[in-house]
């Protein structure tokens, strides 16, 4: 089966899908299918690190306005070229208007994956620019879609919650356990960039410097009672919030002994460093970052927000509200360093169970061909 999936962008800085998606293409390719992955690039920006592919891709320069991801060479592409399914991951931008027109032309089926802009706070934030994105930039694409993609139970049920009724597909993220020659490689990285990190515990945010993850609430709630030896790790993608207005934060509070801020991008993942992994975001569809904290056997405290409250039951962490934080990160702080291993342990065992590429590449072929025999 011809497969197109279609990304805005595969640049780091853009997080979650833009690792995801390819690694998902690749997985989908390693099943025997031919499979395109298109992308557009911000001209001057460096092309994205290609890796080794199994899918083929492809990445088209990026036109005004830069902020729709307009491209000329990826529309002409998709206009001379016909597949079995067109898979566009995202919302709100020209590159979902390119992938309407190749089904529709096609009579292919048309999937389309939010990836966590359909829940509460990602659509209601800005909301006024979405709803012209949705008439002006992708007009009739929802309505459209032959089907859906969501990473987990709850962005299903945030998919229906916005009135649409097509068939959903469930396919979580896929994780790979990382080696422990690469543990040991990251580990190193990173505890060169900061001494301190040798010979005391951390705590890890590894994500967008972003409002949506609630990086100044939680420097905020860190500060706001003794931790003890502990200390807290901000490594991520500057978006909202440069590296510098961070640091500022931290130095403002006095706080240089206890917090540390780093730009992750071209570094390796650090949650070797790390005995307990923090995502306290509004929202996420799916929350690689926890799949990969698990996988890298670390326990893990997020909000109830997010798709993971089988930490609990798999007894990997804590998933609470926000309301909740203050009390749970205390609770969580105060047990052993063997506990916390033995909770990375027990996640370690789920991730590599449950959260694989080739399961969820099976489920999303799967689910492409049963669409096109509806």
């Amino acid at each position: 089966m011809r497969v197109c999936h279609i990304v805005p962008s595969l640049e780091e800085r853009h997080g979650g899908p833009s690792k995801s998606v390819r690694a998902l293409a690749n997985a989908q390719a390693e099943w025997g299918e031919p499979i395109s992955l298109l992308a557009t690039q911000e001209p001057g920006r460096p092309a994205p690190s290609s890796g080794r592919d199994a899918a083929t891709v492809e990445i088209f320069p990026r036109e005004a306005p830069l902020s729709l991801c307009r491209s000329r060479g990826l529309q002409q592409r998709l206009a001379s070229a016909a597949f079995d399914c067109v898979h566009h991951h995202s919302l709100w931008l020209l590159t979902l208007h390119y992938a309407q027109a190749a089904a529709h032309r096609t009579d292919a089926p048309l999937v389309i994956s939010p990836r966590g802009m359909f829940s509460d706070w990602a659509y209601s934030h800005h909301r006024g620019r979405k709803w012209l994105a949705e008439v002006l930039v992708h007009p009739g694409a929802f309505a459209r879609a032959t089907g859906w993609h969501a990473t987990s139970e709850e962005e299903a049920g945030e998919i229906r919650r916005r009135g649409f009724s097509q068939p959903v597909c469930v396919a979580p993220n896929g994780v790979v356990v990382p080696s422990d020659g690469e543990m040991a490689a990251a580990r190193e990285t990173w505890q060169t960039l900061w001494p301190a990190a040798r010979g005391r515990p951390v705590t890890l945010f590894y994500s967008r410097f972003h409002r949506k993850k609630r990086v100044r609430e939680l420097l905020d709630l860190w500060l706001a009672a003794p931790r003890g030896d502990w200390l807290l790790l901000l490594a991520g993608l500057p978006e909202e919030y440069p590296v510098a207005e961070i640091d500022g934060w931290i130095a403002a509070a006095g706080a240089q002994d206890r917090v540390a801020v780093f730009d992750s991008t071209g570094r390796p993942p650090p949650y070797a460093v790390a005995s307990l992994f923090l995502l306290p975001s509004h929202s996420e569809n799916f929350g690689l970052v926890v799949a990969e904290a698990l996988a890298a056997g670390v326990p893990v405290l997020t909000t109830d927000a997010t798709p993971w409250t089988g930490l609990a039951r798999h007894g990997a962490g804590w998933c609470v509200s926000w309301n909740d934080w203050a009390p749970t990160l205390a609770q969580a702080l105060g047990l052993t360093t063997a506990e916390l291993s033995a909770m990375g342990a027990r996640g370690r065992t789920w991730a590599d169970r449950e959260f694989t590429w080739q399961r969820a590449a099976r489920l999303l072929l799967d689910f492409y061909a049963q669409l096109r025999h509806e």
